[in-house]
């Protein structure tokens, strides 16, 4: 039983009063609960994300849509020409990763092929898609045009008109794009035959649909899973706090992790997207890298700390759109809306400040309208956040609604006037009654509540005349007399009414946020797209990066005391070492040195520094230049799981085979210790034969990065001589019986790869070391292998 307002005679109970609070445009400054209203809006941001993909082939075109549930947006891809074996379909897919694939049950040969083999694996993590066919009539183009113009979308206002609606869907959608539109019909069909977000709700809710969104794979560099493994570009662990071990992975050591420093989620779902798909669009490059130049300005450090803490209030905007949509939405909902539109006004204010040459400045002065003012001054004028916090529901301010201000008085009256109800009551009762009170219960109305006596056992003692019994609770009899009945009449069903009117008031705040939901959506985009440049630009001030430079006639990458980003922040001193790959000369570099001189180090350094510069941040070098890099491969360490019941040996030919397969005159290969797997003989032979294969491709050849302690590679000239190979090693010096590393790249071949040594260091017994050393010298020179007398000697006296 809730809201109960109680009166005894002879005391006047205390109710609370709802805190007064101006009609002027208030401050953003906390007020009690935001701390859980944050807290609880960061619960909402974790809740796992589902993505829903239509697709369709035909004659060699792809049409792509699919529906994010985070954002309540639909997602687009104009008609893209695609290879028969689909490897841009394959591309989205490692790309988003969806839950559902909807397809139509009238496919080609490729296509019912590509299926079954998605269907096959069943070992895919973190769980292989869905496949849902649905009738190819449902795909039909003029049905399909027909659900697009009268689908119900919370973007378009209600004022506007068919026509209005038809022009303004055509410029967001490319209707002269038949599959893209044939393949929105499709999943606006499987949207609303599944109910996708809204299986629980009433049948005429419709599936929140909050914009359209054109995404494109152009310009992109193409880097598999195992690339992004090796490199320690994203690392999951399990989560140290016992509260979250089945919630999920945090962020371990990684390049994604020492950059990471959004402050609102929706930056760092931007930074983890921008790592997913690399590109060498180089306007957008040199877009990303003028932001974070700019901050990294001694003078702009204060302005980047300010918009950085501005950032920090922009929150779930989808989510609370996608709420308002479908009137679930809760009492906090309104004050993180109000802290969102009000921080980007800040962002705008400042941003005006700052040099308009800057693209996304620019944007942000322009594009953050008068109408974010409007939803705030809305919100705080008529939103009351205490008392919505309070009472957990939508309340409004005083002087907002005369009528509610009325019954709300009345409402904060009713304890003392029923007091002097419950007195006049008493003195109609029978005496041995000691006490009642009035009380008021929502739903139900005014009632006589006296306490039960010793006397009245059976139901039937309950009866008093002239007063109706309602119900018996927690030793307390209930009535109705006729002063309750006036009062029902009278005053009515206060909390109610109340409750109705407020929440009229509610909806009609929903639908004026709602018609701007296109505005509050690019603010997200923008301030993300901020939160993300401030991030990088961050931590290239504490780190040291440089700006690279982009030259789309180099074809491969030139650095300059390149430093691998994770490993400085590990090792106590760093050694910076240079690579240089481009033009026609040293296209394949070979590698040797020592076991622990840094070969590994120096691939990864490559790749790292050449991806940092791909998705537009600072790089830890004193220069770089980067080429038109398209595809990054590499086979460095094998990526062992029993779920595929592969060969450690067999994964490390799938890697190397991809790369054989994919690579071009544009792609960056790197290959480390290629043919340890398997014996010494057929490992030689297949690294040799892989190199030779690509040698054999002239100017064609991928820049190739091959680190290997086959020493025989060189020494029985395995490759032919040319300007295509160079050889470099890894300088060390011997110092006794002790070997020095120095950890720098030189030209020159490793003479031995001081196995003995590394053993050493990992401890092995001396004995083993001295009779490891024999052994080798004796194959090196071709002598037989004699066992030792010592050893034998022992064995037979232990039989």
């Amino acid at each position: 039983m809730a809201s109960i307002v109680r009166a005894i005679p002879g005391r006047t109970p205390q109710c609370p009063v709802p805190g007064a609070a101006s009609a002027s445009f208030p401050s953003p400054a906390p007020v009690p609960g935001h701390r859980e209203a944050e807290e609880e809006e960061e619960d909402n941001e974790q809740e796992p994300a589902e993505i829903h993909l239509c697709v369709l082939w035909t004659s060699g075109f792809l049409g792509i849509a699919y529906y994010d549930t985070s954002d309540s947006t639909i997602h687009f891809m104009p008609d893209a020409p695609d290879h028969e074996s689909l490897k841009l379909l394959q591309r989205v897919l490692d790309e988003i990763n969806p839950r559902s694939i909807v397809t139509s049950a009238k496919q080609d040969e490729n296509m019912a092929r590509f299926l079954g083999k998605l269907a096959s694996q069943e070992h895919k993590e973190p769980k292989r898609p869905e496949i849902i066919f649905l009738p190819s009539v449902d795909f039909g183009l003029e049905i399909s045009k027909q659900r697009l113009l009268s689908g119900n979308y919370a973007f378009i206002p209600d004022s506007m008109t068919t026509t209005e609606k038809i022009l303004f869907l055509s410029s967001v959608i490319p209707f002269d794009c038949l599959l893209t539109v044939r393949a929105l019909g499709g999943l606006l069909k499987f949207l609303g035959r599944r109910r996708i977000g809204v299986e629980l709700e009433d049948y005429n809710v419709s599936v929140p649909i909050l914009g359209f969104k054109k995404f494109v794979l152009t310009h992109l560099v193409s880097i598999d899973q195992d690339t992004y493994s090796v490199l320690q570009i994203f690392k999951s662990e399990s989560h140290p706090s016992v509260y979250k071990v089945a919630s999920g992975l945090k962020e371990g050591l990684s390049l994604f992790g020492i950059l990471n420093r959004c402050r609102c989620k929706w930056g760092e779902k931007l930074l983890r997207l921008w790592f997913t798909r690399p590109t060498l669009d180089l306007g957008e490059l040199n877009s990303r890298l003028d932001v974070i130049q700019f901050f990294l300005l001694p003078q702009n450090l204060d302005m980047a700390q300010m918009l950085h803490r501005l950032l920090g209030h922009i929150k779930n905007v989808p989510l609370i759109l996608k709420r308002m949509k479908l009137s679930h939405t809760k009492a906090s909902d309104w004050q993180v809306l109000y802290k969102t539109v009000y921080s980007a006004l800040g962002l705008r204010d400042a941003c005006r400040s700052l040099p308009q040459a800057i693209q996304l400045f620019q944007d942000i002065a322009q594009e953050f309208s008068d109408d974010l003012h409007h939803i705030a001054s809305l919100i705080g004028k008529v939103v009351d956040f205490e008392g919505s916090l309070a009472e957990n529901r939508f309340t409004v301010l005083p002087n907002i609604d005369p009528d509610i201000d009325e019954k709300k008085r009345r409402l904060m009256g009713l304890p003392s006037f029923l007091t002097e109800v419950a007195r006049k009551e008493l003195e109609n009762l029978d005496s041995r009654i000691p006490s009642c009170s009035v009380i008021y219960i929502p739903l139900i109305g005014f009632l006589l509540s006296i306490p039960r006596l010793p006397s009245m056992v059976e139901a039937s003692d309950f009866e008093i005349e002239g007063l109706d019994f309602m119900f018996l609770s927690e030793e307390k009899l209930h009535y109705r007399s006729a002063r309750t009945k006036e009062l029902d009449a009278l005053l009515g069903d206060l909390h109610c009414d109340i409750r109705d009117q407020e929440t009229l008031w509610m909806y009609q705040l929903q639908c004026q946020v709602l018609a701007r939901a296109a505005v509050l959506s690019r603010v997200l985009d923008l301030a993300s797209r901020l939160d993300v440049l401030l991030a990088l630009a961050s931590a290239a001030r504490d780190y040291g990066y440089s700006r690279p430079r982009y030259s789309p006639q180099l074809l491969g990458v030139r650095i300059q005391n390149g430093r691998h980003p994770l490993m400085e922040l590990c090792a106590r001193t760093f050694v910076p070492n240079s690579a240089e790959c481009g033009g026609d000369r040293g296209r394949v570099k070979v590698i040797t040195g020592p076991n622990s001189s840094g070969k590994s180090i120096y691939l990864k350094q490559v790749g790292l520094i050449t991806f940092m510069a791909l998705v537009g941040s600072f790089v830890p070098a004193e220069e770089a230049e980067i080429g038109a890099v398209d595809a990054i491969f590499t086979r460095i360490h094998s990526c062992e799981s029993i779920s595929l019941g592969l060969s450690t040996f067999m994964l490390d030919l799938n890697q190397v085979a991809k790369a054989v397969n994919n690579a071009t005159k544009q792609s960056l290969v790197l290959i480390d210790e290629f043919g340890k797997g398997t014996n010494t003989v057929d490992g030689l032979a297949l690294l040799a034969a892989v190199l030779r294969h690509w040698l054999a491709l002239g100017p064609m050849c991928p820049h190739i990065f091959v680190a290997t302690n086959f020493l025989s590679l060189v020494q029985l000239q395995l490759l032919p001589q040319g300007p295509l190979v160079q050889y470099l090693t890894m300088e060390t010096c011997e110092d006794g019986d002790d070997l020095v590393f120095f950890y720098q790249v030189c030209e020159g071949i490793a003479k031995a790869s001081h196995a003995s040594h590394t053993a050493a260091q990992a401890g092995l017994p001396d004995q083993l070391l001295t009779r490891g050393k024999e052994v080798s010298d004796l194959i090196r020179n071709g002598k037989p292998i004699k066992p030792v007398k010592e050893l034998l000697k022992e064995k037979q006296m232990e039989k």
